[in-house]
């Protein structure tokens, strides 16, 4: 004789079936979202770049977790500068880096009050606790959406021509990014109104590698 499955226990099995998939999709992205900041995290260089091909200068990127005590939270303090002032860093950006979906992740970019008091503080990172979340201004459009991929490198970039510059006549920026465990690869380009690039690499991205 056939045997029946009640309908019930179909339905409960199914249901538990779908919340162990979810469950196991969920922790591995919390994987892949620990292992993107361990690439991220660290003192980079693109000085080799830069003795291959002179358009391309000699930049120090350096990047520390800050407000560690916030669980669950992933926050980086990003400082780059070139070779030969790293004492006056160009460019100072909190990020914080998280889930976007069940597959994607972000870094959504923060400016910080008063940047020059920050300078070189990636040395002594908990010096940040003196700042809140609160005290940081969002930069609209600017966020890096990324994707793990086959090889395990992440890679994505800004979407669309939402994060506003006024570099050197810009309207809009854009960034494209690959990170693995030994580089970040960084594309950054200004284009004003009429979709010219004015600022910018034009060969492609920075090659950073992790020192």
């Amino acid at each position: 004789m056939t045997r029946l499955i009640p309908f019930a226990f179909l339905a409960v099995a199914s249901t538990l079936s779908w919340h162990c998939s979810r469950s196991l999709s969920a922790k591995s992205a919390d994987k892949d979202l620990a292992m993107l900041v361990q690439y991220m995290v660290g003192d980079f260089s693109s000085l080799e770049q830069s003795k291959k091909d002179s358009a391309f200068f000699d930049i120090r990127l350096h990047i520390r977790p800050i407000w560690t005590s916030d669980a669950g939270n992933h926050w980086l303090y990003v400082e780059q500068a070139t070779a030969t002032a790293e004492s006056k860093p160009y460019r100072q950006r909190i990020y914080k880096v998280e889930r976007d979906g069940r597959k994607g992740f972000k870094s959504i970019v923060y400016t910080l009050p008063d940047q020059a008091k920050w300078a070189g503080k990636y040395h002594t990172p908990e010096v940040f606790d003196a700042l809140k979340p609160s005290d940081l201004s969002l930069r609209e459009g600017c966020t890096v959406f990324l994707e793990r991929q086959k090889n395990g490198s992440f890679t994505g970039s800004t979407k669309g021509d939402g994060c506003e510059s006024n570099l050197r006549g810009a309207k809009y920026a854009t960034s494209t990014v690959t990170i693995t465990d030994k580089m970040l690869l960084s594309w950054d380009q200004g284009f004003n109104e009429n979709g010219e690039q004015v600022w910018g690499a034009t060969k492609g991205g920075y090659e950073f590698l992790k020192r």
